[in-house]
């Protein structure tokens, strides 16, 4: 039986990363070592570290004014770090702007008030984060020193499907945003923002590693606020390679496999035209039938995340189970929301999607005959 798991993070790997990761685990290209044993500013891991830099920069197209950070700690620490680098960007007693369209969005706004004034420019939790907040609506600060999006909640389904153009209303201002859970899935201009981040276990590789890419001119004058530890302190990280403190090695070696996975699929564009039709096939489906509800703006959906809710919701147990014996792994939603999540991230194949729909159908045939 084939398996197909829809782990919303950490999530499924492509197989062949694994397949390599395991032939390398005792000895890495003849080094008598494995990588979880290498010094981090040994050569070996130094050629992993370097490969791994050039071919996600190239993958994205990161231009060249900006820096490409390997750190720990997740999104949610990052939560904390934006601030306490940058919200002093223009002066200490500057507002941040924050887009609330859903959990983790809350959790970042949550996290920042510690450490500074956040104003919250915009939200959906009116509307039960169903949909991105028209853009019109948004009440931005004349002079923040940032403004933050989320743009793709993994629990909630939701997704940017532009960037917001926010310089004239901000006195440029520079846009961050966390991409955990849909970096490399798409095509996105890294000029337009000042800083993207996000942890790794969606669509890089394992738990433990974060990737931060911030424009160069944040970094200069010393903006980070006196506590800001100095692991965190990104302007210290920077001028020092990602190598201030040990980097987590193993997951930045398995983050370096991915991407050349990626560029051997076709690199960026390819999957996003793949994740294009992978989405379509499931919310097609779902859009067709009265058994199974999705919530999400069809113009705000995440191409990534795919939250549904039976109709019923008494069988959703018996769906889960009945999905686990086909081999379809990982389909509970979050708590916080309830009902089913699909998440179709990068590493899962087409015919994972096509699975899935044919057990929706199968299994909202047999209820129906009931």
């Amino acid at each position: 039986m084939t398996i197909f798991n829809f782990s919303a993070g950490p999530a499924v790997l492509p197989k062949e990363v694994l397949q390599q990761a395991a032939a390398e685990m005792l000895d890495w290209h003849g080094s008598g070592m494995s990588v979880m044993e290498m010094s981090h500013r040994g050569k070996e891991f130094m050629s992993i570290l370097e490969a791994a830099q050039r071919d996600f920069r190239e993958l994205l197209g990161v231009p060249s004014n900006y820096k490409v950070l390997f750190l720990q700690g997740g999104a949610i620490a990052e939560n904390a770090i934006i601030p306490m680098n940058l919200a002093h960007l223009k002066g200490q007693s500057a507002t941040v702007d924050y887009i609330n369209t859903g959990s983790w969005s809350v959790k970042s706004i949550k996290e920042a008030k510690r450490y500074c004034d956040v104003h919250v420019a915009a939200s959906s939790e009116a509307q039960h984060f169903a949909q991105i907040p028209a853009r019109d609506t948004w009440q931005l600060s004349s002079n923040p020193s940032y403004v933050h999006i989320c743009s793709n909640e993994t629990i909630d389904g939701v997704e940017f499907q532009y960037t917001p153009d926010i310089a004239a209303e901000t006195n440029n201002a520079p846009l961050i945003a966390d991409v955990s859970s849909h970096i490399l899935s798409r095509e996105m201009d890294v000029s337009k923002y000042g800083v993207i981040y996000g942890g790794a276990q969606k669509n890089i590789g394992p738990a433990g590693l974060t990737i931060v890419v911030v424009r160069e001119d944040l970094l200069e004058g010393g903006h980070a606020m006196t506590s800001c530890p100095s692991a965190f302190n990104w302007k210290i990280v920077a001028d020092n390679d990602s190598m201030y403190n040990t980097p987590p090695t193993y997951a930045i070696y398995i983050a370096g496999l991915v991407f050349q996975w990626l560029k051997k699929q076709g690199g960026v564009a390819a999957m996003e035209q793949r994740n294009i039709a992978k989405a379509a096939l499931l919310y097609d489906y779902l859009d067709s039938t009265d058994f199974y509800q999705t919530k999400i703006a069809a113009d705000s959906r995440s191409r990534m995340n795919v939250p549904f809710f039976l109709h019923d919701h008494a069988l959703n147990d018996a769906f889960l189970e009945g999905a686990k014996e086909r081999g379809l792994l990982q389909l509970k939603g979050h708590k916080s929301v309830g009902g089913m999540r699909a998440s179709i991230y990068n590493a899962m194949p087409l015919e994972g999607v096509q699975a899935l729909v044919t057990y929706l159908k199968e299994f909202e045939k047999r209820e129906q005959r009931k």
